[in-house]
């Protein structure tokens, strides 16, 4: 990877590495590494292992900080719904992580820029690439910048189920039912879609790479749409 591509994605993350061989290793994913058969050490996967830990303790810190009144089992529940895939791989395409990842060439044809675990993996790992460059308070500096935001939504999109259950509970007591209408792309990278429904009237539809996922984006897109027609 060029030093331009690099200097670019520095810009971006408004963080400059003393040391690039971290950030190179923070965006160079397994399929890479074997396909060039370099060592199993030089992917990213022990920064990720590293970023986690840190993306947990800095995420712990600021909602214990920011909800003073929300017990342990409310903050755990918060900060599950932002450190969940979903939302690190939404982060990522903010960033456009996607574009700057040194993938093999199998996991390029498959759509491994795009796919939610690879995206969330890399996040982490640049987490933890910034953490051993430039300390806590720099790793800190990017996990409110790009990942601590709009909290309320990320909650929002966590709980959709619930949420969109308790709303249509207000006028009726029949509840909504999903229905997986499509699944399409291979075994091992399957696209779910699902439609949540309420008396046979779709109110919303979603897709990911589980069901359960596709579920949650239904019925947030379904609590969107609602709350429009308001």
């Amino acid at each position: 990877m060029g030093h331009n591509k690099l200097d670019k994605f520095e810009e971006k993350i408004g963080y400059t590495f003393i040391n690039k061989f971290l950030l190179k290793q923070a965006l160079t994913h397994s399929s890479y590494s074997n396909e060039k058969r370099m060592s199993k050490l030089d992917n990213n996967e022990r920064l990720e292992f590293l970023g986690d830990a840190v993306l947990e303790l800095t995420t712990s810190h600021f909602l214990f900080k920011k909800y003073s009144k929300l017990t342990e089992g409310e903050l755990t529940k918060l900060r599950a719904s932002i450190v969940c895939e979903p939302t690190l791989s939404q982060c990522s395409k903010d960033l456009e992580l996607g574009n700057y990842l040194l993938l093999g060439k199998g996991e390029e044809l498959s759509g491994g820029r795009n796919r939610s675990s690879v995206l969330s993996d890399a996040l982490e790992s640049i987490i933890g690439a910034i953490y051993l460059d430039g300390g806590l308070i720099k790793a800190e500096e990017f996990v409110r910048n790009f990942i601590l935001t709009d909290i309320d939504n990320k909650k929002l999109f966590y709980d959709s189920k619930t949420v969109l259950q308790e709303i249509i509970q207000q006028s009726s007591q029949i509840p909504v039912k999903y229905y997986l209408i499509d699944e399409n792309g291979p075994d091992h990278n399957k696209i779910f879609v699902v439609e949540v429904r309420f008396e046979n009237k779709v109110l919303g539809t979603g897709r990911g790479r589980s069901k359960k996922l596709a579920e949650q984006e239904a019925a947030y897109n379904a609590i969107k749409e609602l709350k429009n027609n308001q």
